[in-house]
């Protein structure tokens, strides 16, 4: 029998940290479990990913309350996953968005996900009972929309395809802040079981163009300061790199799920294998690359049954 995921024996809790990384902006982390973001308007509030349940989103809205009591009326999901989006219920916000293409990828496949994803990692959805069911979002757009918060704007883009095909970042140009989500991470593996290798770099040359001044990141620590934002954006690059080459050179050469296996963690383990949620990451990513590496152009649809198949299969 397959020995268990490394996700479902990840039990310790997290240390949570608020930081302020703008004027009226924070980030809520928590040493590589989701992150969320805070944007402070004149007269309102918008929340940058919900949190996998609403018992987890409780822990944001009491940081929140420690700095404002503006209400809470936007929530932005940069893309579909569960552990992203289905706390949204507790914000009880007039308006949860989220890009055109994540929503579908809700319809399509965020039933699958959710049940995937719980099965994956059990201690991200405390209080998975209070989770009323899919969160839909009440606004959609394509490439780009802008939100008043007050006098304060804030845009949120659709840069390109990277972690998901849905991705959006939020962008608040009078503090040179950038919200990113999964495009981008800090001593945190990248998931990239939906991921698209291929577009992933172009993604992140997009994100450097605005020469952000601080970045909240989907997973580790706020990246405050232009040489540490840089520094991420260099290390997320290396880990979608290392993780696609190794993958595609097997599959070019006909070898199979395991050999390419081995040898992204012979490239990877090195420089990666003390970095949060690796070894949860490892199987799917590596699984995700082979499939890409042989043509697969749009991710197969991860379900629990497949994420046991998958994970029997690599452990030979």
């Amino acid at each position: 029998m397959a020995k268990a995921f490394a996700s479902q024996g990840d039990l310790t809790e997290k240390k949570i940290s608020f930081d302020e990384i703008g004027e009226g902006l924070w980030a809520f982390t928590a040493e590589g479990d989701p992150n969320s973001g805070v944007i402070i308007g004149d007269d309102s509030v918008m929340i940058v990913e919900a949190q996998a349940t609403p018992r987890l989103a409780e822990k944001v809205i009491e940081k929140v309350r420690s700095v404002t009591d503006k209400p809470i009326t936007h929530v932005t999901l940069t893309h579909y996953h569960a552990v992203r989006v289905l706390g949204a219920s507790a914000y009880n916000a007039r308006e949860v968005i989220m890009s055109e293409a994540a929503r579908g990828m809700v319809e399509e496949r965020g039933a699958e996900d959710w049940a995937s994803e719980f099965q994956r990692f059990p201690r991200l959805f405390e209080g998975h009972e209070s989770i009323p069911g899919l969160t839909w979002p009440t606004t959609t757009f394509s490439d780009r929309m802008t939100v008043w918060l007050g006098k304060r704007k804030v845009e949120i883009m659709h840069l390109g395809r990277a972690h998901t095909a849905g991705d959006a970042v939020v962008w608040v140009p009078d503090s040179g802040v950038m919200f990113t989500g999964d495009i981008v991470e800090y001593h945190s593996a990248c998931y990239c079981g939906d991921g698209h290798f291929a577009d992933w770099g172009d993604t992140l040359d997009a994100v450097k163009w605005f020469d952000p001044e601080a970045i909240a990141p989907g997973r580790g620590a706020a990246l405050m300061g232009r040489e540490m934002v840089d520094a991420a954006l260099a290390s997320t690059r290396d880990f979608v790199e290392s993780t696609y080459r190794p993958a595609a050179r097997v599959a070019a050469k006909g070898g199979t799920m395991k050999d390419a296996w081995d040898a992204v963690r012979d490239a990877c383990d090195p420089k990666f294998k003390d970095y949060a949620i690796y070894e949860h990451c490892l199987p799917f990513n590596v699984a995700r690359a082979f499939d890409e590496a042989r043509g697969i152009e749009t991710p197969r649809i991860w379900t629990a049954e497949r994420d046991i198949a998958m994970w029997e299969a690599l452990q030979g």
